[in-house]
């Protein structure tokens, strides 16, 4: 199969299917960490125009405007990271939707989710989460949060990482199948999809190891009678396709408005204790 890069591509979804159509493989381009806008509007705006369509607002830790979900549960939050998200993390998001990037939730703080939730106009993605009622891992989802993504219209795309599933280092497909089928309950058949992070962990379930084990999933899935062929479709990938396309009918409504780009800085006093996820710019003296 050709791989070709879609992400610059004005209509991501049709660019998608259209890829699909004629047997080629859809790249798209994702930032994992808000750390990496520099605390800048300016350099997001620029990763868009570079083709990246979504960004995860946070990674391994917070950044001056968002905060990550913590190693462990039982760990301490940081005294130095913001509750959720200031009104600069807000700002962020707004400005995503304007842009017509993907915000994406994983890897941030259950006080984050719910910030983002409630700014957003646009629909959420989760990209590689799973079932916090579940497994009580803190990257996971609540039951709330599940509930708050069905009234956003986003999606929550389960994580195939062992340490997500069970809490454990062993896990089965049965186990994915059992996050799944939990999304899928509390949120809705629309609201669930794929999120494997096969290049991301180092455990995984038995006889889920690879893309060319998905049929071991599929089939899992096809002997429960309540999944149909069309529910699968949609996990599978057209729940994501729905996701794009409603963004991008957000950013088209935003550019409609006339809605301008927003601008702001993130106050001096939150850029206190920094860490490898925050960034400090000096600007320079009128006489330097």
């Amino acid at each position: 199969m050709k791989l070709v890069n879609i992400a610059k591509q004005r209509h991501l979804s049709a660019e998608v299917e259209a890829a699909f159509t004629e047997g080629r493989i859809a790249s798209l381009i994702g930032v994992e960490g808000g750390h990496a806008i520099q605390n800048s509007l300016g350099v997001l705006r620029a990763l868009r125009d570079l083709g990246v369509r979504y960004l995860t607002l946070t990674h391994t830790c917070s950044t001056p405007w968002a905060e990550s979900a913590r190693a462990r549960e039982t760990d301490l939050e940081d005294p130095d990271s913001p509750r959720g998200l200031t009104q600069f993390g807000k700002t962020v998001v707004r400005e995503m939707n304007r842009l017509g990037l993907m915000v994406d939730l994983s890897h941030v703080s259950q006080a984050t989710m719910k910030a983002a939730l409630d700014v957003s106009r646009a629909p959420i993605i989760f990209s590689h989460s799973s079932v916090y009622a579940i497994c009580k891992n803190p990257r996971n989802v609540p039951d709330d949060i599940l509930r708050q993504v069905a009234m956003n219209g986003g999606i929550v795309m389960v994580s195939f990482y062992n340490h997500f599933l069970t809490c454990s280092e062993q896990a089965t497909v049965k186990d994915v199948v059992d996050h799944i089928n939990h999304v899928r309950k509390i949120a809705g058949i629309k609201h669930v999809g794929i999120g494997a992070d096969f290049d991301g962990v180092n455990k995984l379930p038995e006889n889920l190891e690879d893309v060319s084990k998905y049929p071991h999933l599929f089939a899992e899935l096809l002997s429960d009678p309540t999944w149909t062929i069309e529910d699968l479709k949609k996990l599978a990938g057209q729940n994501l396709l729905r996701v794009m396309r409603d963004v991008e009918k957000v950013r088209l409504e935003m550019k409609q408005q006339k809605v301008p780009p927003f601008e702001q800085e993130v106050p001096a006093s939150q850029l206190v204790g920094l860490t490898n996820c925050s960034y400090q710019f000096i600007k320079a003296s009128d006489d330097s």
